[in-house]
């Protein structure tokens, strides 16, 4: 073993033993078709009349919010709407969020919509705890450290699991990089899964949500800090989307099928709370910030060439997933499992028409290695640990740059 494996993997045992003394209570749920008009009730019983509710405009337009505000309004809860939030929310987007809940004297956040939404409702409410720290002060692991208010969690995609976890992206538009935030405390206090929110997501939002779901499930299983729970909840969450991300994208109406993957997306989030998620993500990262690719397309063409590259020491765990996934072989060894997993991952996106290369310039292809490699070691407890000129090579393998 290398020195610089040897610290990424001295620095991934300390870390795996010190998270065990953080909080990890996980989001009360509210469940069920129609649940989003008892959140407000909820926040109304939490002594909260004044809420910052953090969105898109693109749901806005689609109208998915007026039953939430409805409700809201019968519940005489006064509500302030952002709906700023880019695909890659960025920091103007948080500090825009963040003034709009001071001045309008806001008392609690609600989230409502996909990752994006999600991740700037966590940072913005971060910022309004800290406002003497900047965004760019708060990335990595534990630099918020203090108790963010309230936030109400309502996912419109089956995909991020945003709903349930510490994390929070944010893209810098001087920069080009994108980069995590991860704290116990901008985790949501309450999650809400109402399946009839998703029914009108397009045929590619549903598909590339649910692959990143996926991402979540395969990459907290096959890493080195799970726990029981953590492999539990990944288990079923790869078991249910390869059971339902066909049906979705097939028939969008599909409600029972919607629900379950409403669910995997969760347990996939719970899981990869804990156990984190690897090199799939700190490349997907960046060719967001680079080039504004959407995470869950990202997470999707990548995931792979990932996997192949970790080739024997994945095995065992991807064997294991092929198991849970019911896939049907007659090998027996490890590595022809976890190999019939990996083409089966291709074969998913063909059926959901993913693309199998991103698009990169090859006068960046340096760059976005160098950044992933910031994000991933020493933190990401992966099978394998990458270098430079590995990650290179792979990165132009999934450009098709030769």
């Amino acid at each position: 073993m290398s020195l610089y494996n040897f610290y990424c993997r001295a620095y991934q045992a300390v870390f795996k033993f010190a998270v065990k003394f953080l909080d990890w209570t996980e989001p009360q749920l509210i469940k069920g078709s129609g649940s989003v008009r008892q959140l407000a009730s909820t926040v109304k019983n939490n002594g909260h009349d004044a809420v910052l509710v953090v969105t898109d405009k693109g749901l806005m337009n689609l109208h998915l919010l007026d039953s939430l505000f409805e409700a809201l309004n019968e519940n005489d809860v006064a509500y302030t709407v952002y709906d700023g939030t880019q695909p890659n929310p960025t920091i103007d987007n948080i500090e825009e969020a963040c003034k709009l809940y001071k001045d309008n004297g806001c008392k609690a956040i609600i989230a409502f919509g996909g990752g994006s939404p999600m991740d700037c409702a966590k940072i913005a409410g971060a910022r309004v705890v800290c406002p003497n720290k900047s965004v760019q002060k708060m990335r990595g692991t534990l630099k918020v450290l203090k108790k963010l208010p309230t936030l109400y969690a309502v996912p419109t995609t089956a995909g991020t699991g945003s709903e349930t976890t510490l994390a929070a992206v944010v893209t810098d538009p001087k920069t080009h990089e994108k980069y995590a935030i991860q704290d116990p405390v901008i985790r949501p206090k309450y999650a809400v899964l109402d399946a009839q929110l998703t029914v009108g997501l397009p045929p590619h939002i549903t598909s590339t949500t649910g692959m990143d779901a996926l991402t979540h499930a395969v990459e907290a299983y096959i890493g080195n800090s799970n726990t029981k729970d953590t492999e539990l909840a990944a288990k079923k969450a790869t078991r249910m989307i390869f059971d339902n991300i066909e049906k979705v994208y097939m028939d969008g109406k599909d409600i029972r099928a919607r629900e379950n993957m409403l669910e995997a997306s969760y347990l996939a989030g719970v899981a990869f709370t804990r156990a984190y998620v690897g090199y799939v993500h700190a490349i997907a990262h960046n060719f967001g910030g680079m080039y504004g690719t959407p995470h869950g397309l990202a997470n999707a063409v990548i995931l792979p060439y990932v996997l192949e590259w970790f080739g024997e020491s994945a095995h065992k765990r991807l064997a294991e997933l092929a198991d849970v996934a019911g896939i049907v072989t007659s090998e027996k060894t490890d590595a022809d499992k976890a190999n019939l997993f990996i083409a089966k991952v291709k074969e998913m996106n063909r059926k959901l028409n993913i693309p199998e290369h991103l698009e990169a310039k090859a006068e960046d292809i340096e760059t976005i290695a160098e950044r992933a490699l910031k994000e991933g070691n020493p933190q990401y407890p992966v099978p394998k640990i990458i270098n430079k000129q590995e990650c290179i090579a792979l990165i132009k393998k999934i450009a098709d740059i030769n």
